[in-house]
């Protein structure tokens, strides 16, 4: 099943057990409220799929893995409402996430950014590549990586997320991120990656289903209250975000894609 939103789409697939989740954006994978909103919904629906055992959450193509929130919807936003709903759209996702009773396998082939460093670290078991490089870029832009956050944290613990959010500028490699517990694994080459996803996957598909429903709930354990904390989180960078501060990064970055586009 296609669903096409905003230039881009997500696109799911299952077979024999393996349920495959991809999402596109031409502008680096980003993500639009129509991309998240349509990924925490196929996460949903993929928990309760009787034939889905497991899930792999990928995107589309041999570049970036995800390049976060799409700044053109971002400029967009007028008011704190507005602001809240499109960043409860990560919240959605990593809830649906969080209460899937699958395992989720992520399929990270490229540079993740902001919102992507967050899709990683929803995942129950990341393998990535060499180039996947990661970015918390949120205090650049003045509104933080409140949503996101606690997941992260959760992965790589306080400092270093603390580390990553403080310093948004600088790129962690992928070897970084594997030493800290986002990545399980970091493979030379993309081939070897999707060996290694395809060898996991299929062992995962004949494993115990009852089992593996009852390490998800020991994995999540503490983060009952996310539907609700999270949604609170997505309220404070939904007031930012209309901050002078973000109208004048994005104008900015505009200036910057405009030129490179030139």
């Amino acid at each position: 099943m296609i669903q096409e939103v905003n230039d881009g789409y997500v696109k799911t697939e299952t077979h024999q057990g393996v349920t495959t989740i991809e999402f596109y954006h031409p502008q680096g994978n980003s993500l639009p409220g129509k991309i998240l909103e349509a990924l925490g919904k196929e996460l949903h629906f993929a928990g309760t799929h009787s034939e889905t055992k497991v899930i792999i959450l990928k995107s589309a193509g041999d570049g970036s893995f995800c390049a976060g929130a799409s700044f053109d919807e971002l400029i967009t936003i007028k008011t704190e409402a507005e602001g809240q709903k499109f960043f409860s759209g990560y919240a959605e996702i990593i809830n649906a996430a969080r209460k899937c009773p699958k395992f989720i396998i992520g399929r990270i082939q490229g540079k993740c950014v902001g919102g992507g460093v967050g899709l990683a670290a929803a995942v129950d078991y990341a393998i990535a590549t060499e180039k996947a490089e990661i970015k918390l870029s949120e205090l650049e832009l003045g509104f933080g990586p409140f949503v996101v956050g606690p997941v992260i944290e959760r992965k790589i613990g306080v400092a270093a997320f603390n580390a990553l959010a403080i310093d948004a500028a600088m790129w962690r490699n992928s070897e970084w991120a594997k030493r800290k517990g986002l990545f399980a694994e970091v493979h030379e080459s993309i081939a070897s990656m999707d060996e290694s996803i395809f060898r996991l996957a299929n062992h995962l598909a004949h494993s115990s289903p009852a089992a593996m429903a009852e390490m998800k709930k020991t994995f999540w354990k503490g983060t009952e209250d996310w539907d609700v904390f999270l949604k609170e989180r997505a309220a404070i960078s939904g007031r930012l975000v209309l901050s002078e501060f973000t109208k004048k990064a994005m104008e900015k970055f505009n200036v910057k894609k405009a030129n490179a586009q030139a």
